[in-house]
């Protein structure tokens, strides 16, 4: 496979930056299999974003020569307070994060935070190195890739430990690509700026689209607070699509989707038409009555989002499909990943 060729599969949706085309095309002449990650907190039930949307992304990665790592993340989410703190918990949960990732996707390395510090006795000073070039204005100013405010009064002093603890990972596991979501743009950039400075290698830095969930966009103050509060989240179980719902259940959530005639700004359905779906179809096929203009198929998301906002195509039609395709997606994932009763208990009510 020609650079370029790896390149598209880089970019292609769902990816949304590359931090920079010019590095990673230098990268790409240089490395024919450079080292990436991404980190993921360990926390509630797998969805559409977290899983297939992430897995698929990784997967177009493997097929451009990258080695592939997913960073179980531990540490971070015992100091960010996920499955109550509770380290058996975070252990069990982990462990369904790797067999997950594993079913998605199989040539990719799985690496657990606890396992990465206990093998490198060096971590924690350069830890300390890292964190005496940041100033606490912009540690605070970062905490928004925990999910969480810059508001001092509902900080613990651990987490204050988070932002510094991600940079580290990335200089520790010797990497050459970090991919996160937009919502973890701060830390790379963050990355960017410190790791000149020590002298550490400079990754690339990749970032997708943050899969919303299905619910009426909220108002926000800015674009932190937007990601924040519409994306796909395991908190908000009735506007998104997990991996664990039946297929009734999928169709019953898309039924009730945010998803206005003709509207295409901000519109959840579509984007998982144009992420999700369109990355694995090269045509999508619409089931409706003869009298309201018969089956349609569409071999592009422009094409599908073109007759949307024209109002050629209905909602209910567009979410029927949806739910169709999503529903053979998920189901083969959910058939192999099985929840046992105990790590079903330890999962609910705890994300």
């Amino acid at each position: 496979m020609d650079i370029t060729e790896k390149i598209s599969l880089v970019t292609r949706d769902p990816t949304e930056e590359v931090v920079t085309s010019e590095e990673l095309e230098n990268l790409f002449k240089t490395n024919s299999h450079p080292r990436h990650y991404i980190g993921l907190e360990i926390s509630g039930f797998l969805h559409l974003g977290s899983l297939i949307l992430t897995g698929y992304k990784i997967n177009d990665f493997i097929k451009a020569g990258v080695k592939c790592h997913v960073f179980l993340a531990d540490w971070h989410t015992y100091i960010n307070n996920k499955l109550g703190g509770d380290w058996e918990k975070i252990r069990m949960v982990s462990k369904y994060y790797e067999d997950a990732f594993k079913l998605v996707c199989p040539e990719v390395n799985l690496v657990e935070g606890s396992e990465l510090y206990e093998s490198r006795k060096e971590y924690w000073m350069d830890l300390i190195k890292f964190a005496k070039n940041m100033s606490l204005d912009r540690t605070m100013r970062s905490l928004t890739i925990m999910g969480r405010t810059a508001d001092k009064d509902k900080i613990e002093l651990g987490q204050l430990f988070y932002p510094p603890m991600q940079a580290v990972d990335i200089h520790s596991m010797d990497l050459d690509i970090v991919h996160a979501g937009m919502d973890q743009r701060k830390i790379h950039m963050l990355v960017r700026e410190i790791f000149p400075k020590m002298r550490w290698k400079v990754p690339v830095a990749v970032h997708h689209h943050i899969l919303a969930g299905l619910a009426e966009p909220e108002a926000a103050s800015d674009s932190d607070s937007h990601m924040i509060s519409s994306k796909m989240s395991k908190s908000k179980s009735s506007s998104g699509i997990f991996v664990h719902d039946t297929d009734d259940e999928i169709a019953a959530k898309f039924k009730k989707a945010w998803c206005p005639e003709g509207v295409v700004e901000k519109n959840p359905v579509l984007e998982i038409f144009r992420y999700v779906v369109f990355h694995q179809v090269n045509e999508v096929r619409i089931e409706r009555p003869e009298k309201f203009g018969g089956n349609v198929s569409y071999s592009s998301y422009k094409q599908l989002e073109g007759d949307f906002a024209s109002r050629k195509l209905h909602p209910m039609d567009l979410k029927a499909a949806a739910a169709r395709y999503v529903s053979e997606i998920v189901r083969p994932v959910r058939e192999k990943l099985v929840l046992s009763d105990d790590l079903r208990d330890a999962i609910s009510g705890t994300a």
